[in-house]
């Protein structure tokens, strides 16, 4: 249930009838989670057992020509930033930032977060608080409160109060308010309002900003009249779900419209409407969005480095890696519109003067804030991001490398397999180069693979994790480790390769890698991994994104109007 202002016991009672009543959708709604991906970050014995989803899911496969079949439906809550969001597309810019309880991020993605997990108690607090702060924060403003209504209102309930909540409350719940809910609402902002109007529209918008028709993504589908298993999402449900997956963020007015004349049924409505939010500069921040959850680079936020054991590296330094990946992002997706895969494999990229003195590579007019395009020496040590100074410094210790860390990025989010976590009684700490048994990283790690405790994970995360070991702790290259000559040999499922560039020319042509691209998309879209029932419906995607030469843009569009993202299973009973 949503907790409501402090409004006294009467003001309560009318918003808890109004805003629980019908407002039921989300009370259910949120499920236990029960995994996790993300198993922690360490040297030490991973597990016992070989990934699994070695083809992009942890779920089963279903079996070979089995038919698609929608799964059932869920209710992802807003995130962090898409309540933001949305708070700024209904108030307007410029207004007070409220705490709100940090999301998580279950399998990469905090969409999963947001349909896995419980409001807490408090996080039921903070949303009643940041309600009543930010509707008081506008209606204490007169010019705007004037610009956000668009009328004056003469008294609590008139006209000009019904006709700014019937569209408030459409931009707010993604979808026109029945005949009962404007009722509800007009008579929160009449008997709440003391004779004054502007008091009385204060408190319906908190109310409404608390309504789990704001809060939740409300997606549960109608009859299919061409199919009678199945579920179709309505025309104002996707434009909900188009919207959050292409801006991270609520549907505009002519989304809104677009649905409500029923263009959103056909493919030809749902594409048209897809590429002008495509067009639009949200869609860059949302895209930057799910590729930054995706490369995980939130853990650069984290890195810290002594300034004396490693001199190039500033204060500034993840910042500027964080920039990289994101101009190298958009590059691929937006100025060339090529093969994302090219991430992992390109020797082009975007150095600032830090940067450029890290990789040792001329870079004419960059500066500490100005990047410019670069391409990396065809016979050097570096392509695609995984040479790249985020991927090698947030995969490494603050005083040695680690190749288990960066073996196992490499397997869960390049290649889509789920990597067991350690056992909870092992020691996971390698120590530092002082206090290592071994001469170098490598051969400490060599003898976790002697236990077999230890041997199950360490032999597939290990192998492709010492082709990275020409780059030190902070992504520089080097030949010395300890002293001692580096061996940067290893494989990858028992291929061999020599060097970090071997594995970017293997990940080339590694048809797990576009599939992967589609898998990870396919779970930030839903807030779920994919049933073995959808299988058929992924490697449809799968197939067309080879077909578009693996444009990502194209990949978004073939999303859009698939089966899968399209349709729901009815709900069965637990």
């Amino acid at each position: 249930m949503v907790r409501l202002p402090r409004l006294g016991i009467a003001g309560a009672l009318i918003l808890l009838g109004s805003a629980c009543q019908d407002d039921n959708p989300a009370a259910d709604s949120d499920q236990a989670a029960s995994n996790t991906a993300d198993t922690g970050d360490s040297d030490g014995p991973t597990g016992t057992g070989a990934p699994t989803g070695t083809d992009g899911e942890s779920d089963s496969d279903g079996d070979p020509g089995d038919p698609f079949a929608p799964a059932e439906p869920v209710l992802p809550r807003l995130t962090v930033s898409q309540y933001r969001n949305a708070i700024e597309h209904l108030l307007g810019p410029g207004l007070p930032g409220t705490p709100l309880e940090p999301d998580t991020n279950p399998y990469l993605f905090y969409n999963i977060g947001a349909t896995s997990t419980f409001i807490s108690e408090l996080g039921v607090q903070q949303y009643e608080e940041a309600a009543d702060h930010l509707s008081r924060a506008v209606f204490d403003d007169p010019a705007r409160r004037e610009a956000l209504v668009g009328c004056v209102p003469a008294a609590p309930g008139d006209a000009c109060v019904q006709g700014f909540l019937g569209a408030f409350g459409r931009r707010a719940y993604r979808r026109p308010f029945t005949a009962d809910e404007l009722t509800r609402w007009t008579d929160v902002a009449n008997q709440l309002s003391q004779g004054d109007a502007w008091r009385g529209l204060q408190f319906a918008v908190a109310g409404i900003l608390q309504s789990p028709h704001f809060l939740y993504r409300v997606e549960l589908g109608e009859p299919d009249p061409g199919d009678p298993t199945r579920l179709r999402l309505t025309g104002w449900e996707m434009a909900t779900r188009v919207s959050f997956l292409l801006w991270n963020g609520p549907p505009d007015d002519l989304l809104l419209d677009a649905a409500g004349n029923g263009d959103l049924y056909t493919d030809a409505g749902l594409l048209a409407e897809a590429e002008r939010l495509l067009d639009d500069p949200r869609a860059r921040v949302a895209l930057q969005e799910f590729f930054a959850q995706y490369l995980d680079l939130a853990r650069l936020d984290h890195v810290t480095r002594d300034p004396t054991r490693w001199p190039m590296f500033s204060p500034t330094m993840t910042r500027s890696m964080r920039t990289e990946v994101q101009l190298l992002v958009d590059d691929l997706i937006h100025r060339s519109d090529s093969d994302i895969r090219q991430l992992f494999s390109t020797r082009r990229t975007f150095v600032n003067a830090e940067l450029a003195k890290l990789y040792d590579v001329a870079a004419e007019g960059a500066s500490p804030i100005t990047f410019v395009p670069v391409e990396m020496p065809a016979d050097g040590p570096r392509a695609g991001i995984l040479t790249l100074g985020a991927f090698l410094t947030m995969n490494a210790h603050e005083t040695i490398t680690s190749p288990t860390n960066r073996g196992k990025y490499l397997r869960e989010r390049v290649l889509c397999q789920i990597i067991p976590p350690p056992p909870g009684d092992v020691d996971t700490d390698l120590g530092d180069d002082e206090t290592m048994d071994a001469q170098t990283v490598r051969e400490k790690l060599e003898q976790h693979q002697k236990d077999p405790t230890c041997a199950g994970c360490h032999s597939i995360i290990d192998p492709p994790g010492f082709l990275f070991e020409h780059f030190d702790s902070i992504g520089a290259y080097r030949t010395l480790d300890n002293g001692y000559p580096i061996d940067a040999s290893g494989n990858l499922d028992n291929i061999p390769l020599d060097g970090a560039r071997d594995l970017a020319e293997a990940l080339k042509t590694d048809p797990r890698v576009g599939r992967c691209i589609v898998n990870q998309l396919y779970r930030h879209a839903t807030g779920r991994l994919a049933e073995p029932s959808e299988q058929p419906a992924l490697e449809a995607l799968e197939q067309r994104f080879i077909a578009a030469d693996h444009r990502f843009k194209q990949l978004l569009l073939d999303l859009v109007v698939s089966e899968a993202f399209r349709t729901v299973a009815e709900e069965t009973d637990a």
